[in-house]
């Protein structure tokens, strides 16, 4: 047995964000499609003889007892009674509050990789469940698989889209998810849709509107990505994408970020390279 492993994290995109209620206790049931991308963090676990659980991360500022790294490794100790640790180190690549996930793919990895350096056997859905307490988007990044989601985001079914490259653009703002779902304006009355609707239904983020007036370089990284293809922001912000059919088109639109954003070009995926780099180590 292996006892280090590395593993990528890797982004999504909401290629759509509609809300179509919201629950007794404050969640909002949502429906969208995750698609996840072929780039993001990368973390690195070796193990420790001890109970101990250390992480470390090229933005120091990351080192909290509230990352969600350290909270997922946690949760796998204490649900299954493991007593040794780990040494985590995070090499963070996509912004915090940008609305790709990395949060919650970090957390995703973390369980996975733990799994398996501790042999824990635990299956891919128990996985899930444990992922669905520390996140509404932790489960698709355990699962591995482009899907469409429903309820807080946990109901998922696999699909397959055309793999298309996207321009992914970050202005330099910092948005909460928690003050964009408690924002009176924010519409949450969007008719529910089914998987077989997905191609004839008219794709929008119920959020971009509401974000694009409190944000305005949110609403000027739209306008700007809008000249090169059609724009959307995913999640809640503040990063917003754009399809190509290649490469080069999107990489051409990138060399053309706008002073205020930062950016980077990936591949639309329908399997996660999560998945597929940890089947190397087994």
């Amino acid at each position: 047995m292996s006892h280090t492993l590395s593993l990528p994290a890797v982004a999504k995109l909401n290629l759509f964000l509609h809300i179509t209620g919201r629950r007794a206790d404050g969640y909002h049931e949502l429906q969208s499609i995750f698609q996840l991308l072929d780039y993001g963090d990368t973390l690195h676990f070796s193990a420790l003889p001890t109970e101990e659980l250390t992480l470390s991360c090229n933005q120091a500022e990351l080192v909290t007892d509230g990352n969600l790294v350290l909270k997922a490794a946690r949760l796998l100790q204490r649900s299954t009674g493991y007593s040794l640790g780990a040494k985590i180190q995070l090499d963070k690549r996509l912004p915090m509050g940008g609305g790709l996930g990395g949060g919650s793919s970090d957390a995703a990895t973390t369980l996975l990789a733990l799994n398996h350096l501790w042999q824990l056997e635990l299956n891919q859905q128990q996985l899930a469940e444990l992922g669905l307490q520390l996140g509404a988007d932790v489960p698709v990044f355990v699962q591995g698989h482009t899907a469409f989601a429903e309820g807080v985001g946990e109901h998922l079914t696999p699909i397959e889209l055309p793999e298309r490259w996207y321009l992914v653009a970050t202005p330099d703002c910092h948005i909460s998810t928690k003050e964009i779902f408690q924002h009176p304006d924010l519409p949450r009355n969007t008719a529910k849709i089914n998987v077989d609707q997905l191609q004839d239904s008219d794709w929008r983020n119920d959020c971009e509107p509401l974000v694009s007036q409190l944000y305005p370089n949110v609403a000027l990284t739209l306008q700007w990505l809008l000249e090169y293809a059609p724009s959307r922001m995913t999640g809640t912000g503040a990063s917003v994408f754009a399809a190509f059919s290649d490469r080069l088109q999107a990489e051409a639109a990138l060399r053309d970020l706008p002073s205020f954003c930062r950016g980077f070009v990936a591949r639309g995926v329908n399997e996660s390279p999560t998945l597929a780099a940890l089947a190397v180590f087994r």
